[in-house]
């Protein structure tokens, strides 16, 4: 058999939307910074807010900060493609950025609670989640301690509700277990290499042969 080669503008125009979730503390943000390293055209779609910004985090990098009434305007307008309450702040993703990159042909990370991952794949179909879980309840509430971002109360009420989050794993359509940080990027990288091989994103390659 003779080896085809494909072409970038044979593959379909639309981009994948891959949703990267798990209780707090996974180390999600850090994956996904790694993600988008290795995948410069990988578009990551900031979240918005309205919880205060932590040391560090810089507005429209890492989050769009916003005040409470703001962001309930926003929803009333219909803005978010997903939004939930979670930890008693607002968190939401933006629909006119994800739809329109998607449709520009650019593939879109989006790093979101679990809550506003399942409220994504009913409307998105389509949209790849990926579900990030700590190797042991011990690791995790050590990252979390030594994250220093949170009381120890705080901590407690998250590691309260890992346990709940865990059984909903298994509505997503990955599971990577972050043991080590290179080995938890590189399952992922695997998971979007794999998606993007699927036949459904070469429509416009195969439709070429029938001409």
């Amino acid at each position: 058999m003779c080896p085809i080669k494909m072409s970038q503008s044979a593959e379909s125009q639309k981009g994948v939307l891959f949703v990267i979730s798990g209780p707090s503390g996974t180390g999600k943000g850090t994956i996904c910074r790694a993600l988008q390293q290795e995948n410069p055209a990988l578009r990551l779609s900031v979240s918005t807010t309205t919880r205060f910004p932590r040391n560090g985090e810089i507005e429209g990098e890492h989050y769009y900060f916003l005040k409470k009434q703001d962001f309930e305007k926003m929803i009333q307008e219909d803005q978010f493609l997903e939004w939930a309450k979670v930890y008693g702040n607002y968190y939401g993703t933006s629909r006119q950025f994800v739809l329109e990159t998607l449709d520009k042909g650019s593939d879109v990370i989006l790093e979101i609670d679990i809550q506003g991952a399942l409220q994504v794949k009913e409307k998105l179909p389509e949209a790849v989640l990926i579900f990030i879980a700590p190797p042991t309840k011990f690791e995790l509430e050590s990252r979390l301690i030594a994250r220093g971002t949170d009381s120890l109360e705080e901590i407690q009420r998250r590691l309260s509700c890992t346990i709940d989050e865990l059984k909903l794993a298994t509505r997503y359509d990955y599971v990577v277990i972050n043991d080590y940080i290179e080995r938890a990027v590189d399952k992922v990288q695997a998971v979007i290499t794999a998606e993007k091989s699927r036949p459904r994103h070469f429509k416009t390659f195969f439709e070429q042969f029938a001409q």
